[in-house]
């Protein structure tokens, strides 16, 4: 069973869609619009979202551009175009699935089940450790100096990403394609969130200890010296 958040404006076709997910024992929960299906995700992540194109409030492409700037969950998008260009930009703007409407409870579950088994896939324990830093990939928890690190999702994305390829510098563009999943966007959000980094890592700027920011290139997690 899975929970997952029905993102549909449509009142028949969202009853529909819950219906026969929960003939299937999965939880559902939706939502009419994007801002809400937006603070559902960031207050009471999912296991996947089912999103519509056309909802009231923001173009679903948007809305999925904004899911992928606060969580990884895997998306379906649920839509009645049938353009393979818009198809293929959705894709490789982070969507995992897509459906074109109408669609079976059948075929909606089994795709449902195939992005589900993607994401569960099971890989041995990994603690990365550089210094006096230590990261468990698994339970999503960060040490700093035996202390425990307070870190947000995406914070704790990005130091993982970095910590992965300590020393290795590590280009902007790169963070954004795999950390905030972009093909395109603007670099000061990553200083911003670099920034609030530093502050939790007790160092600054002009002061690194372990992010090192390498000018014109990108930023590279170092041990300290």
């Amino acid at each position: 069973m899975a929970t997952v958040l029905v993102v549909e404006d449509d009142d028949f076709v969202r009853s529909a869609m819950i219906q026969e997910l929960k003939r299937r024992h999965h939880a559902v929960r939706s939502a009419g619009c994007a801002l809400d299906a937006l603070r559902e995700i960031s207050q009471q992540p999912p296991d996947a979202v089912i999103l519509d194109l056309g909802l009231p409030d923001l173009d679903g492409a948007e809305a999925l551009k904004m899911v992928r700037g606060i969580s990884d969950v895997p998306v379906i998008i649920a839509t009645a175009r049938d353009d393979e260009a818009e198809i293929v930009r959705l894709l490789q703007a982070g969507a995992d699935d897509y459906l074109v409407k109408p669609f079976s409870g059948d075929h909606l579950n089994a795709r449902l089940e195939a992005v589900l088994r993607r994401s569960r896939a099971v890989a041995p324990p990994r603690v990365v450790r550089v210094g006096g830093l230590n990261l468990d990939m698994d339970r999503r928890e960060a040490q700093l100096d035996d202390a425990p690190l307070a870190l947000t999702r995406r914070e704790f994305d990005l130091l993982a990403y970095l910590a992965a390829r300590a020393d290795r510098v590590v280009s902007k563009r790169e963070l954004l394609a795999e950390v905030w999943r972009q093909s395109y966007g603007d670099d000061q959000t990553i200083d911003v969130h670099l920034s609030w980094l530093r502050r939790k890592l007790g160092e600054s700027a002009s002061a690194p200890r372990y992010l090192h920011t390498v000018r014109g290139v990108g930023v590279m997690l170092a041990t300290p010296r």
